[in-house]
């Protein structure tokens, strides 16, 4: 495999020295740690413009809305269940 070098400070490779799992190399250790960094969700976050992200928080509270009317609505039938049997 090809392979490139790269020159970093003394600082940033202590840094990485102290990631270093085992007998895992360099290249290996920055493979798994820019791995977890693009498995974790917020590595893409800020990524919506902000209309977007308006449309997307509007959506949402719409949604949240609708779940508290059907609650309600589901709380006000067993009050009224409940009210029958009594």
């Amino acid at each position: 495999m090809a392979s490139k070098n790269s020159g970093i400070r003394e600082d940033v490779y202590e840094r990485l020295k102290a990631h270093k799992r085992g007998d895992e190399s360099f290249s290996e250790t920055l493979d798994r740690i820019l791995h977890e960094l693009d498995a974790d969700w917020r590595t893409n976050a800020g990524f919506l413009t902000d209309e977007t992200a308006a449309d997307l928080e509007a959506e949402v509270a719409r949604g949240l809305d609708d779940v508290d009317d059907a609650f309600g609505d589901l709380g006000d039938d067993v009050d009224e269940r409940l009210a029958e049997g009594s």
